[in-house]
């Protein structure tokens, strides 16, 4: 779609929230969201703060050069959760961003904007960021596709940070090709759609043994029946695998607000600033560990799927929440945590389901991105045939 038709659609459904502002570019398209984390020239990035909102970015970010390069329209700037540094999107100085399949629900977070956004229709794909999720989550609650790469694929120059050790920019999209595409597009990458995709037999798939644990039974019934028949695997315990991730996340994120938080704290919301606040508790001793323990927890991982394609993992615990009511964060990022502390490369799919959308993480090997997307479009098709 053209970018003035994507505005067009985005106006007529702007009680969703998923826009903070929209730009006067036009062209063909693709027309992208960005999130608005990200530098668009001559608009402001907010970061889904308010510290920054006078402030218009000059040039491009990176990310965005490429993008316009292969021909993309920036039509908005996608809502978020406050500074990324959440799992609703629920924006205390812009609105909460609405599930296009329950408008009382949240949309996941941080990248809510950018995943309603596609699953409306409002644009022809969208750019988020994850650090502990946050494209991830978002795609399993709105029932899009989310492309989170191997950390360090695309640039993040000109991108807010959350934590420089876990940022990773990718696409969101509402099948696994344009998500390959949105991909090469953003990156260095090239040839990820194969001239062929395989069958499921063709591909060495597994689910990691004993992470079923603490999902909720909605989730747990729609997963075991879309992996029915594949073999277990032995890979690290899903809590100590995320921990490491969580305490880089929370002493990064914490160093960087440090000075706001100490002059203007109350320009935050109240869950964000108390995670910032934990994030300055953090020692140094806790946070040269935590390094450790990740480059430990990526050998394990990649040990573990040596002759592994790719493992399917639940997207989160939980249905979305209802928008305001008390949740867990662990048992929404529970379950991709620990792939951001690991870096590998992972799809989020929309499982075959009637109810609300149920996300199905598809991990793949370190730097193995083309294999990735064909387990994904293999299981796409199988699973299309479910629903279909």
């Amino acid at each position: 779609m053209t970018a003035a038709e994507a505005r067009e659609r985005a106006r007529a459904r702007a009680a969703l929230g998923a826009f903070i502002s929209l730009t006067e570019e036009d062209g063909p398209g693709p027309a992208v969201a960005v999130k608005d984390l990200v530098d668009v020239a001559g608009t402001v990035t907010t970061a889904g703060g308010i510290q920054l909102r006078d402030r218009a970015a000059i040039v491009d970010a990176l990310v965005v050069r490429r993008l316009r390069e292969a021909g993309c329209v920036v039509m908005g700037k996608a809502n978020l959760h406050e500074f990324a540094f959440g799992l609703t999107s629920e924006n205390p100085h812009y609105g909460p961003v609405r599930n296009p399949h329950d408008s009382e629900r949240v949309a996941g977070g941080s990248s809510g904007g950018s995943a309603a956004a596609v699953a409306a229709r409002l644009c022809d794909w969208a750019l988020g960021t994850d650090t502990g999720g946050s494209i991830r989550v978002p795609a399993a609650y709105c029932g899009v596709v989310g492309f989170k790469p191997t950390v360090g694929t695309v640039p993040t120059e000109g991108v807010f940070p959350l934590s420089h050790s876990l940022d990773t920019v990718g696409p969101l999209a509402r099948d696994v090709r344009t998500a390959a595409l949105a991909l090469e597009a953003m990156s260095e990458l090239r040839g990820l759609l194969p001239e062929r995709t395989p069958s499921l037999t063709e591909l060495r798939l597994a689910i990691p043994t004993g992470w079923l644990e603490g999902v909720e039974p909605e989730i747990a019934h729609v997963f075991t029946a879309a992996t029915r028949g594949l073999p277990e695997l032995e890979l690290p315990d899903r809590l100590v695998l995320g921990r490491p991730g969580l305490i880089i996340l929370l002493a990064e994120a914490g160093s960087l607000h440090r000075r706001w938080l100490e002059d203007t704290p109350e320009r935050y919301g109240a869950d964000v600033r108390a995670l910032l606040e934990q994030g300055l508790r953090v020692s140094r001793r806790d946070y040269s560990l935590a390094l450790l323990e990740q480059s430990r927890a990526r050998l394990a991982a990649e040990s573990a799927m040596a002759d592994i394609d790719a493992i399917l993992v639940p997207a989160t615990g939980i249905m979305p929440p209802r928008i305001g009511a008390e949740y867990d964060r662990a048992a929404v990022a529970g379950w991709t945590r620990p792939f951001n502390t690991t870096g590998q490369p992972v799809i989020c799919l929309p499982a075959p389901t009637s109810g609300l959308p149920v996300g199905i993480q598809v991990v793949g090997r370190f730097g193995q991105e083309a294999r990735l997307v064909e387990a994904s479009l293999a299981l796409e098709a199988a699973w299309a045939q479910v629903t279909g």
